[in-house]
C-alpha cells in the first residue's frame, strides 16, 4: 500500500476518532458517598474542579489556575449547582439535602472539590429513591459513581443521563448482590477502558496470520488462531490480576500519571510491533510484561470506587471477575470474525497495518498528555 493510498484509508478513521477523549481511562466522573443510618443520611460528593469550572466558571482571573480564594468564592454558587441536581427520596418522602462542609482533595486526575452534606428523612429509609442530573445537559458521558453504605454492607452504583434514577432497597442489600455490583464495574470499566482495549486489539490482530518470508499470511487452522489467542489472554489475565491484588492491598504503590503514561505506551509498542513484527510468535510475553502496568491502572479505579473495608476480598475478586468477563467479551466478538476475512486484502492491509498506524498514532497523543499534563485531544 502507497502512502497516499494509506492516508486516504487513515483519514476517516482519524476523523472517527478525533473526539475520543484523550484521557481515556479516565473519563468525567463525581464520586458520590451515601451512609445511611434510620431516617439520616450523610454524603461526601467529590466532584473534578475542572469539571465545576466548565459548568459555572471558577477562574475568576481567567489565567488558567484555580486558587483556593477562587474556589472558596464560589462555595455556595457550588453547592446550589450540585445539590440542584441530586436528590434523595425515601418511599414517596422527600429528603432534603444540605451542604456542611467544603474541602479539596486530590484524585488521580487532578484535584476535587469536597461537599459533605446531610438529609434526614421523615420515616426510617428502607428504600432510598436518588436521582442525579449532574452536568447532564453539557457533558453526556459523565458518571456519578455511588458507594452506598448501609449496616456495613456497601453498594455501588453508575449514576448518569442514562440511568438518572436508581432505587435502592437497604434491607435487600446482600453480599451477594455487593459481589454484582463490583462484577458490573469490572465490565463496565474494560469496555470504556479505550486503552485496554487498544492494548488487548494490537495483540489480537496478528493472531489469525503467521509471518512468511517477512509477510503476513493467512494462519492455516482456527485451532492454530485460538491457542494463540489463549496464550495472550491468559497472560493478560494472570498478569493484571496480580498487580491488581498487589496495589489493592497496598502492598505497592505507583504514581497513577506514571501508570497512565506506561500504558499508553504499551499501546504504542503493541501497535509498532504489527508493523514492525519482533516478537511474532511470543506476544504473549508482551502481554504479560504490560499486563503487570495495566492492572496498577485497574486498581486505581478500584480504589476511586471506594472499597468496602469489611468485604475487600469480595470486590477485589468481582471487580476482577468483571475485568476477565468483559475482556473475553471483547475476544469472542474479534477472533471469529477476524479469522473468516483473514485471507482478504482488507483485513492484511487496511485492518492489520493501517489499524495499527492508526492506534500508533491515538496511543502516542495519550503518551504526550499524559507524560507532559497536556489536553491535545479534547472530548
Amino acid at each position: 500500500m502507497n502512502m497516499r493510498a494509506l492516508c486516504l484509508w487513515l483519514l476517516p478513521l482519524l476523523l472517527s476518532v478525533w473526539h475520543v477523549d484523550a484521557f481515556a481511562h479516565k473519563p468525567s466522573d463525581s464520586y458520590l458517598t451515601v451512609k445511611v443510618a434510620d431516617n439520616h443520611i450523610n454524603g461526601q460528593w467529590d466532584i473534578a474542579l475542572r469539571d465545576i469550572d466548565f459548568a459555572i466558571g471558577l477562574d475568576a482571573d481567567g489565567n488558567g489556575e484555580i486558587t483556593w480564594d477562587e474556589v472558596r468564592a464560589k462555595h455556595s454558587e457550588m453547592a446550589a449547582y450540585a445539590m440542584a441536581r441530586l436528590s434523595f427520596v425515601n418511599g414517596k418522602e422527600s429528603c432534603p439535602a444540605q451542604v456542611s462542609e467544603h474541602l479539596i482533595d486530590d484524585h488521580t486526575d487532578g484535584a476535587y472539590a469536597v461537599m459533605r452534606f446531610s438529609a434526614d428523612c421523615p420515616a426510617t429509609v428502607e428504600t432510598l429513591n436518588m436521582r442525579y442530573t449532574l452536568f447532564a445537559d453539557i457533558d453526556p458521558q459523565h458518571r456519578g459513581l455511588l458507594n452506598l453504605q448501609y449496616k456495613g454492607v456497601t453498594t455501588t452504583a453508575i449514576l448518569g443521563p442514562d440511568n438518572a434514577e436508581q432505587s435502592f432497597k437497604l434491607a435487600a442489600t446482600s453480599k451477594f448482590s455487593q459481589f454484582a455490583e463490583y462484577v458490573k464495574e469490572g465490565i463496565w470499566h474494560i469496555w470504556i477502558g479505550f486503552d485496554h482495549i487498544l492494548f488487548l486489539l494490537s495483540l489480537l490482530l496478528p493472531s489469525v496470520l503467521m509471518m512468511v518470508a517477512r509477510e503476513w499470511q493467512p494462519a492455516h487452522s482456527f485451532k492454530a488462531s485460538f491457542i494463540d489467542v489463549l496464550k495472550i489472554v491468559t497472560a493478560f489475565t494472570l498478569a493484571h490480576s496480580i498487580t491488581l491484588t498487589l496495589a489493592t492491598l497496598h502492598i505497592i504503590s505507583l504514581p497513577s500519571r506514571w501508570v497512565e503514561a506506561a500504558i499508553a505506551a504499551s499501546v504504542v509498542i503493541a501497535a509498532l510491533n504489527n508493523i514492525y513484527p519482533l516478537l511474532l510468535g511470543k506476544r504473549w510475553i508482551a502481554a504479560f510484561v504490560f499486563g503487570l502496568i495495566h492492572g496498577f491502572g485497574f486498581a486505581s479505579v478500584l480504589a476511586d470506587l471506594g472499597l468496602p473495608q469489611s468485604a475487600l476480598l469480595l470486590a477485589l475478586v468481582g471487580f476482577n471477575l468483571g475485568v476477565e468477563i468483559g475482556q473475553l467479551a471483547i475476544v469472542s466478538a474479534f477472533l471469529p470474525v477476524a479469522y473468516a476475512i483473514r485471507k482478504s486484502w482488507f483485513y492484511q492491509r487496511v485492518v492489520l497495518y493501517a489499524g495499527s498506524v492508526l492506534i500508533v498514532l491515538i496511543a502516542g497523543l495519550w503518551l504526550i498528555e499524559r507524560l507532559f499534563n497536556l489536553k491535545i485531544i479534547s472530548a
